[in-house]
């Protein structure tokens, strides 16, 4: 019996490796529904929904890797014990699963302790109730479900613990099926990305035609223009079609640039600054609908000194 009931490597490993996925399944689906919560009752001063959706495609990436690999890292340290009950008592799998207790009652009371923080900050009470019942909820079921392993009768209980895996795992693809309907599928999300690198070129682009206007007092006749060897740049084209961007101007001070975009863009109602060289503007200056869009451009003489003015100021030496 001694020689049977002996913790080996290989114990070590199946059971440290079952709690890792255990806690990155855990939180990560706890993240999963916050972003839920934040994406069905949004807060301006709180949430951008680019963010949302950035942590809810990392939280379900996490979720599709670790929740399978509990799962069958579950049923292989199941059989094991099915065909040599003794390993039921090894010392390991004991501790680990307090440890798991302890790690997961600290994890749950920092959580409940930023809700409570971002709750007095002037978060929604809809979202910061939500948030609360999903901590509780979760918290109540993976500490009850230990502490009921920890008493069970092994044999008798095997299909209560099937039953189990099974609703966990329809809870947790249900929940992960939602976000595809949330973020889009992975071909509307590249399509997102190519959109962003749109607006990213264009706002490099119209920063160096001011550039250009503040040197030489005069608009680019076109982005060819702009070339520089010195600095390195070139007007950046479509990320997919490789089509160079359409520039016209209508004037001394005015010029338009345009895109064709596949998604409509994100926080369109968000008026954070965004920082583009030393230009501020709204992040909302470059919202867009899919299809062809352009943005008119209208330099303010007062706001954008010329540069020769600055240099004709500083005497030479």
């Amino acid at each position: 019996m001694e020689n049977v009931t002996k913790t080996t490597p290989k114990d070590v490993f199946l059971h440290s490796l079952i709690i890792i996925t255990l806690y990155i399944s855990v939180f990560a689906f706890i993240a999963l529904i916050f972003q839920y919560v934040n994406y069905s009752f949004p807060d301006q001063l709180q949430y951008s929904l680019i963010n949302v959706f950035d942590t809810i495609r990392q939280t379900i990436a996490s979720i599709i890797i670790a929740w399978p690999l509990f799962i069958f890292l579950t049923w292989l340290i199941h059989r094991e014990i099915n065909q040599e009950p003794a390993k039921r008592e090894i010392k390991i799998g004991k501790w680990l699963t307090y440890l798991t207790l302890l790690i997961s009652a600290v994890a749950m009371i920092i959580q409940l302790i930023r809700l409570v923080y971002n709750f007095l900050g002037g978060e929604l009470t809809l979202g910061f109730s939500l948030k609360l019942l999903t901590i509780l909820v979760v918290a109540a079921g993976v500490f009850g479900y230990y502490l009921w392993d920890l008493r069970r009768n092994f044999t008798v209980t095997k299909k209560k613990v099937k039953i189990i895996a099974w609703i966990t795992s329809a809870i947790v693809l249900v929940t992960i099926i939602a976000g595809f309907f949330i973020v889009g599928s992975p071909t509307t999300q590249r399509a997102r990305r190519f959109d962003e690198q749109r607006v990213n070129d264009l706002q490099n682009i119209k920063s160096e035609i001011i550039n250009y206007w503040q040197k030489k007092q005069v608009l680019p006749t076109k982005l060819d223009t702009l070339t520089d060897t010195v600095s390195g740049f070139t007007a950046p084209t479509d990320p997919a079609t490789k089509a160079a961007y359409e520039y016209t101007t209508s004037g001394n001070l005015t010029f338009e640039l345009c895109a064709t975009f596949q998604q409509a863009s994100l926080d369109q109602n968000n008026t954070t600054i965004r920082y583009i060289g030393i230009y501020n503007e709204p992040a909302n200056a470059w919202k867009h609908n899919t299809g062809r869009k352009c943005f008119p451009v209208t330099i303010d003489p007062e706001l954008y000194k010329l540069v020769p003015e600055k240099a004709a100021a500083v005497p030479i030496k």
